[in-house]
């Protein structure tokens, strides 16, 4: 049984799924289980994750369900449901991401210094049909996002151990034992909670073993960025100050 787990919470993936399942196929250190967790979803999801499991067997690929709505319950459900199985290190990426091909091997390095929370570096993809200076826009926004954290008044607070770190919930990892100490994610709904940034402050109360790594690299989706244009995508992101009555793109 591997060491490292992979989380992965799927709603209404079935037509992108496949791609971040070709790029956790093709990691270049391949021990690991991967756990879609199917967000009851009304589409055919959970039947092409089986699929590509039935074609790929020698993936350790593992499909539960969760029908609470919701990233943070669907993506708290996996990693319970992996420590249960005897995994210590949680890794999560999202099923519109493209983990980089060594992103398995760097995530077990850095967990190998020392660290119990890895916060990993999120890019923008490049194959949606988004155009350049707007990915370049976003990119650097999810900069200067990561600094202003810093010094944003909900994280800062005298119980905190260290300083904050923006942690996408979508390239991060923590040890089995420290998720269980934070209490891992909330289980929210995305339009309730941001989900990652509760899980990182609970994590500061406890320990300075957490850090960024840059080179633990996942590309992400920006279809919310074609569907919303950028100032609303980067409103949405900023606590929410842009609603919209669709939240779950595809």
């Amino acid at each position: 049984m591997s060491r490292l787990w992979v989380i992965m919470p799927a709603y209404n993936e079935e037509n992108g799924i496949t791609a971040t399942l070709e790029a956790l196929a093709g990691q270049q250190n391949g021990d690991f289980t991967l756990v879609v967790v199917d967000n009851n979803s009304t589409d055919l999801t959970a039947k092409v994750v089986r699929e590509f499991a039935e074609s790929h067997p020698r993936m350790r690929i593992e499909v539960i369900d969760e029908p609470q709505k919701g990233t943070g319950a669907a993506a708290d459900t996996g990693m319970r449901h992996a420590i249960a199985a005897g995994g210590e290190r949680l890794a999560r990426t999202d099923a519109d991401c493209l983990p980089a091909p060594d992103w398995t091997a760097r995530v077990d390095a850095a967990f190998d210094t020392g660290l119990r929370l890895v916060s990993g570096q999120l890019i923008p993809r490049t194959d949606e049909g988004v155009r350049w200076i707007d990915r370049q826009i976003i990119r650097t926004a999810l900069e200067v996002a990561s600094t202003f954290g810093k010094f944003r008044p909900g994280n800062r607070d005298p119980r905190y151990l260290g300083q904050y770190v923006m942690t996408p919930g979508c390239n991060m990892a923590i040890t089995a034992e420290l998720y269980e100490a934070a209490g891992g994610f909330p289980r929210t709904a995305i339009e309730d909670l941001h989900e990652d940034r509760a899980l990182v402050n609970a994590v500061r109360m406890l320990t300075t073993d957490y850090g960024l790594r840059r080179d633990v690299r996942v590309y992400g989706s920006n279809r919310r960025v074609r569907a919303w244009g950028v100032r609303k995508t980067l409103a949405w992101y900023a606590d929410h100050r842009y609603k919209p009555e669709m939240v779950d793109i595809r």
